[in-house]
């Protein structure tokens, strides 16, 4: 298990992260999510030991390793490589980085580019390999000293379908043995892996729970998202207010509106209705599931900050 109890950062005024105490269970998919700025890579830094906290501390319970170095696994949001190095090169160096013996590096490199579709490039030189095979080979990286956490930052970044695919089959198969923290601001990939997730805005601590209860915090019924043309705020604010009257959980975006009901139908005339009367057009409307961009448009009443 991993503690934060009250975790600071500050850079002057600053607030990167803001007081987040909760717990990382050992061998568990666990979800970062929020908006660039919201103090996850801050936060990630913490904890692997490159940023000194404010106020707050870490702890790490229940792993064979007291060594920071050793026992997390991190990939970074940019890639970190060697370009004129082959991928078996760059997993062998960092083996021996990890003073792992030679043939057990080898071994354990094999094994990771086999998982992540890299075998055939295995003596290919990093610069030459696509985008996503480069995303791939820095999972490895990450993983040859056999982390017990495994930390990733946008892990599907500038992957193309097909390697999204096997990156997520990936981390779901290797969630089963290592504790998984996952940081990203795409909520799919987040809803599609994560057990539980923690959703941070501004550096604080929004809301944490799995993702199932996470999206029937807002709400039972349809999800209804409204998509209108550019308007004036206090038209926009009026037609919520009447909205609000009929429906449930209703939060307004720059150019959207959602909101919950449970017999959709019943109410559609009248949408249309409001709209016409206080000069809003209509672009869009449908229904669909509750997602995680709502229960993070509800939390904070804005649109997802990508």
């Amino acid at each position: 298990m991993i503690t934060i109890n009250r975790l600071t950062k500050l850079y002057g005024d600053f607030k990167a992260v803001d007081q987040l105490s909760f717990e990382i269970t050992k061998n568990e998919i666990f979800g970062l999510l929020g908006p660039n700025g919201a103090g996850k890579t801050t936060f990630i830094s913490m904890l692997c030991g490159l940023l000194p906290a404010n106020e707050g501390r870490i702890q790490f319970d229940g792993f064979s390793s007291t060594d920071t170095k050793s026992l997390i696994g991190y990939c970074p949001q940019e890639n970190i490589f060697y370009p004129k190095l082959s991928c078996m090169e760059q997993l062998m160096f960092m083996g021996e980085m990890y003073n792992i013996p030679s043939a057990q590096a080898k071994e354990r490199a094999a094994a990771l580019l086999n998982k992540l579709g890299l075998t055939e490039k295995a003596n290919v030189q990093a610069a030459k390999l696509s985008g996503g095979m480069k995303r791939r080979l820095n999972i490895c990286l990450a993983l040859i000293h056999n982390p017990e956490i495994l930390i990733l930052d946008e892990p599907e970044a500038g992957l193309d379908p097909q390697s999204r695919i096997l990156v997520r089959e990936f981390i779901k198969s290797i969630g089963h043995e290592k504790t998984v923290i996952l940081c990203t601001h795409n909520m799919d990939e987040a809803d599609r892996l994560a057990d539980r997730i923690a959703i941070i805005d501004k550096g604080k601590l929004l809301q944490l729970d799995t993702p199932q209860n996470l999206k029937k915090s807002i709400g039972e019924g349809d999800r209804i998202e409204i998509r209108v043309e550019p308007t004036t705020d206090k038209q926009l604010d009026d037609f919520v207010a009447v909205l609000s009257g009929i429906f449930v959980n209703v939060k307004r975006g720059t150019d959207c509106i959602l909101m919950n009901h449970v017999d959709f139908s019943t109410q559609l005339v009248l949408i249309k209705e409001q709209a016409k009367a206080f000069g809003i057009k209509i672009n869009e409307l449908k229904l669909r599931e509750n997602t995680l961009e709502d229960v993070f448009i509800h939390l904070t009443g804005k649109e997802l900050r990508s």
